[in-house]
């Protein structure tokens, strides 16, 4: 049985120099992706250097300004994760910004090791985020897609949202993505950043494993938790009732195509055939009336 805590980050364990948060390849022990949560005071900045990844620059709470090769983005946050999608950037590898907040606020900085780098660094507007509403009834959520093959280009870099109503589940029926199969599945790594709606709000989520590549999470998550993923089936997150679920989905993998394909634990699949006789919740989408 695998170690929960291997897995399983509290806030404030991976805390590093500037950063709430700081999970790179190599501590987490694989090859391609990392966030970092940057909280800016106003008037603060911060410089990044990308090196051999390719970074998302998004608010998660507040706005900023990103300058990098001459060139400056504003960026127009929001008062939550809840509140409404923001205003993003992109920045290829080798190249470097300064992050700035007149009003300050706290800032995702995702990143994904690439050998290419052939693209600019670009501004990707909040209106243009794709909101997607996946399931129905008590596995009803909302998935944000900032960074997903065919909603805005990368070299290895997926990322996306997930906000769950209080009492739902998402990540369900458990999926995976850690075979490179032609067709149903690409190789993906990926790290799970929550935040919890409340006081003292939590929720639970859970990773599992194949025989010949055992895995076994059941972790409860509070706001500034992070889960690894290196492999196996991961779902359900859980949002406790009276506490919205939020998770940053941070995906890299080896494949020279970037995909995102997913194939669902047969044990549980069948709930999914459910969902066309039950409504999408009626607190979806998420927005600044909640």
């Amino acid at each position: 049985m695998t170690s929960v805590s291997k897995y399983h980050l509290p806030a404030g364990t991976s805390a590093a120099g500037p950063y709430d948060l700081l999970v790179t390849p190599e501590p987490a022990g694989w090859g391609y992706s990392g966030p970092r949560i940057l909280t800016l005071k106003p008037g603060e900045a911060h410089t990044v250097s990308t090196g051999d990844s390719e970074f998302l620059v998004l608010p998660l709470t507040g706005s900023c300004t990103v300058t990098t090769d001459g060139r400056g983005f504003e960026l127009q946050g929001r008062r939550s994760m809840f509140a409404s999608a923001s205003d993003f950037a992109y920045l290829p590898r080798e190249s470097q910004a300064l992050i700035s907040s007149a009003s300050g606020g706290t800032f995702a900085l995702s990143s994904a090791r690439t050998e290419r780098g052939g693209l600019p660094a670009r501004y990707g507007r909040k209106e243009d985020v794709p909101v997607e509403l996946r399931g129905a009834g008590a596995c009803s959520r909302q998935v944000d897609n900032y960074c997903l093959p065919g909603t805005f280009d990368a070299e290895q870099l997926l990322v996306c949202e997930v906000l769950t109503p209080d009492g739902n589940w998402s990540s369900y029926p458990p999926h995976k993505h850690d075979e490179a199969r032609p067709g149903p599945e690409s190789e993906l790594e990926e790290i799970c950043y929550s935040r919890i709606a409340g006081e003292n709000g939590f929720g639970y989520q859970r990773v599992h494993g194949a025989p010949d590549r055992p895995i076994a999470v059941l972790a409860e998550v509070r706001s500034g938790d992070t889960v690894l993923i290196p492999h196996g089936w991961h779902g359900p997150s859980i949002a406790a009732p009276g506490h919205d679920l939020y998770h940053l989905d941070v995906m890299a993998g080896p494949g020279p195509d970037r995909a995102w394909l997913i194939c669902d634990d047969p044990a549980h699949g069948r709930v999914s055939s459910t969902w066309d006789a039950q409504d999408i919740d009626d607190r979806l989408p998420f927005g600044e009336n909640r």
